[in-house]
């Protein structure tokens, strides 16, 4: 008997996007079940009841929630494939540390972004491309977060690239101007099978976006 892996996802989500990445830098085959966020099924209320939110993996039946758990998870369970997270203590602590920053930091700012107009979105875009600033610095002239190998923080942050084209559409702005080095490692985690298939297009995030918008009469 092999490994049940069940995955409830959406697809538009950076943070489901992160748990594909990870299932497939393991090569694991797994069930994924698309879910409707405005008409959430049993399974996903029954194995997140407490924030009944995706990203969820169900391994063997049980339950793992949150996208950074899941992907530890994922690390530690499937330890002997392309491992993600360091062995090294420090550098372990250092890549938590730079995906809690994208989560607290990248996320929020960019989700502003898209919610706000005129002289307030200038602002959350300058503050927005100065978090991206701060990344680039980390990463620096390595080829990824972690050194010249893929790993956590490169998971965590990659599905936002993703959506970078929404956000400069709609906020009129370029990362690549800003950020030429983070562009360009985005760039070389696509050429990963392992990313590129795992993620979705870019142009229809932002028509995913505007229906979103539209919906709930966000102008």
């Amino acid at each position: 008997m092999g490994d049940e892996i069940i995955f409830l996802d959406f697809w538009p989500s950076m943070f489901g996007m992160r748990v594909r990445i990870a299932l497939a830098e393991k090569g694991l085959k797994y069930e994924h079940r698309e879910e409707d966020l405005r008409n959430k099924s049993p399974l996903l209320l029954e194995t997140n009841p407490v924030h009944k939110k995706i990203p969820v993996l169900i391994h063997n039946g049980k339950p793992i929630c949150e996208s950074l758990m899941i992907v530890e998870y994922i690390d530690e369970v499937w330890k002997d494939e392309s491992p993600l997270l360091p062995s090294d203590p420090y550098q372990r602590a250092q890549a938590r540390f730079w995906a809690d920053y994208v989560d607290k930091k990248v996320f929020a700012l960019g989700r502003m972004v898209w919610r706000t107009t005129g002289e307030e979105q200038e602002e959350i875009t300058k503050e927005y491309l100065e978090c991206l600033k701060v990344l680039e610095g980390e990463l620096g002239d390595k080829s990824y977060f972690g050194g010249e190998k893929f790993g956590f923080v490169d998971v965590a942050l990659m599905p936002f690239y993703i959506w970078f084209y929404a956000y400069e559409t709609l906020g009129n702005f370029s990362v690549e101007a800003k950020c030429p080095k983070l562009i360009a490692w985005a760039k070389r985690c696509m050429e990963k099978e392992s990313v590129s298939s795992s993620l979705p297009d870019r142009h229809k995030v932002y028509e995913f976006l505007l229906e979103f918008k539209k919906l709930n009469g966000i102008e």
